[in-house]
């Protein structure tokens, strides 16, 4: 019943996302909706940015086992991730009517910028994607209860995903994500309530226990190095999430740009509160059978949740469980999946070929989707990092090499391109000398090292005397768009 039940579910998923399908009509409407998604949409499109995998699964196994000051990088530093980014950025990114951000890039500093940026940007994406994939193999690989293996899953569960949103884009991805977000918030919803019935003394018992055992202190012991290592994570979900086509693209899919700021705050506000539900199921877990859940612990934490719901709850409950974490993933691996593949296809193979017809372009973006699917399903399979591991991973390229030219070029009118590329090029270099000869020894995560040294090539660069000739010197917000619209270009200014 169950396994039919994820078939039944798949199926209609599948449908959903095809049908949206015939509302995309030109690149624009595949990228970015036409920019036509009113706040409620906009709403559950950016919960489902971060409520996937790495919620479900990663984020709970790894508050059982450190608490709080764990996740500070997720559900805290990602939610308010998408916080700055609606409050700071959406209004004016959503004024320049691009479709990416290596457009802005581009029009703020040089087609080089734009390049290094969005290869930095796609980068970031190998991580989070494959978490995705790995989370629906492990799902495959439960509900089968072994008889379809997880790296099975993770291809059947790519094949899925790649159906519909290589036809349907951002469209596909915008009704999917409205439609999953209740499905998933309600399941989980109930699965709690289940779970809470399960422990004596109920829902604060199990909070009680948690504070007890420490699991609710949120900072870190008076140890400098614990507070570096605590702070790195943070600001590395903060700001490294950023500069991240997925983010940008909820915001220029809005209809203006106050549905953008609003969209973007209710939705990580949404996802903050929410995220807790998963962490209150997995903590249950290890209070109603301790002996089996300590086990699972040490072997494979992520297999907390499903086990619970398998193990301990009736058959309807786990139909809503499993509807609602197929729902996430599904929406959170099909978004991660446009988004890179949209960056790609406009800011590094176009440059190629600028005068391309706007369905030839199309087809050019899909085919950059199935391609980016098979590296990530190819990276997922072969990677023995856990879910939480990849999420947090993802977001160290983008801090160190796009954070710091995305801020400049906006709030910084001296900011040249000399600079840009200083700080990229700094930033890089600096994280992965670190990362690679120091690793986990530096008393600094080497992430924070890098955004660091691009700051200060960022300030250097565009500041000494320009040895590299800049686009658009000292341009205000209004004088931008103003550049953007004296470009002609069927989608985004080039």
């Amino acid at each position: 019943m169950l396994l039919w039940f994820v078939i039944f579910y798949l199926m209609i998923s599948v449908g959903i996302g095809l049908y949206a399908a015939t509302r995309v009509h030109n690149a624009k409407d595949f990228a970015v909706a036409g920019r036509s998604l009113p706040v409620y949409v906009v709403t559950a499109t950016v919960f489902a940015t971060w409520f996937g995998a790495e919620a479900v699964f990663g984020v709970p196994a790894t508050f059982v086992e450190n608490g709080l000051t764990g996740v500070a990088a997720d559900p805290f530093g990602s939610s308010m991730c998408l916080v700055i980014a609606g409050i700071l950025f959406s209004r004016y990114l959503y004024r320049l009517n691009i479709i990416t951000l290596g457009d802005f890039y581009r029009m703020r500093y040089s087609r080089p910028v734009e390049v290094l940026t969005s290869l930095c940007i796609v980068a970031a994406y190998l991580g989070w994607v494959a978490a995705q994939i790995k989370a629906l193999g492990l799902i495959f690989y439960v509900v089968t209860d072994g008889t379809v293996s997880q790296e099975t899953g993770m291809i059947l569960g790519t094949v899925i995903v790649l159906t519909y949103t290589t036809f349907g884009g951002m469209f596909s991805v915008a009704i999917l994500d409205f439609v999953q977000m209740f499905v998933s918030m309600s399941g989980l919803f109930f699965i709690a309530w289940i779970v809470s019935d399960k422990v004596s003394g109920g829902a604060m018992a199990v909070i009680d226990h948690a504070s007890l055992a420490g699991k609710l202190d949120f900072f870190p012991e008076m140890d400098p190095l614990k507070w570096i290592t605590f702070l790195g994570a943070w600001v590395t979900m903060m700001l490294g999430s950023i500069p991240q086509q997925d983010v940008f693209q909820r915001i220029t899919s809005a209809k203006s740009a106050t549905v953008a700021l609003w969209g973007s705050v209710i939705g990580a506000t949404i996802y903050f509160c929410f995220a807790f539900v998963p962490m209150f199921i997995a903590y249950s877990a290890t209070l109603i059978d301790p002996m089996l859940f300590a086990k699972l612990l040490a072997e494979d934490s992520q297999l907390l949740l499903p086990t619970l719901v398998l193990q301990h709850t009736p058959l309807a409950a786990q139909v809503l469980f499993f509807g609602a974490v197929i729902s996430a993933i599904m929406s959170c691996s099909s978004a991660t999946l446009l988004a890179p593949s949209v960056t790609f296809a406009e800011n590094v193979i176009k440059g190629f070929w600028p005068n391309i017809g706007d369905h030839q372009f199309l087809w050019i973006m899909r085919a950059t989707l199935v391609s980016f699917g098979g590296i990530v399903l190819a990276f997922a399979l072969n990677s023995d990092s856990s879910i939480f591991e990849m999420v947090e991973s993802a977001y160290k390229v983008t801090l160190a090499g796009a954070f710091v030219p995305l801020l400049s070029g906006i709030f910084w009118k001296r900011a040249t391109t000399q600079g840009a590329l200083a700080a990229i090029f700094g930033g890089l270099l600096s994280w992965l000398m670190i990362e690679i000869l120091i690793g986990e020894e530096s008393l600094i995560p080497p992430q924070l090292v890098g955004l660091s040294i691009s700051a200060v090539g960022m300030i250097a660069g565009s500041l000494l005397p320009q040895w590299v000739g800049h686009k658009t010197p000292g341009r205000s917000l209004h004088e931008l768009q103003h550049y953007a619209a004296s470009e002609t270009h069927h989608i985004a200014p080039r």
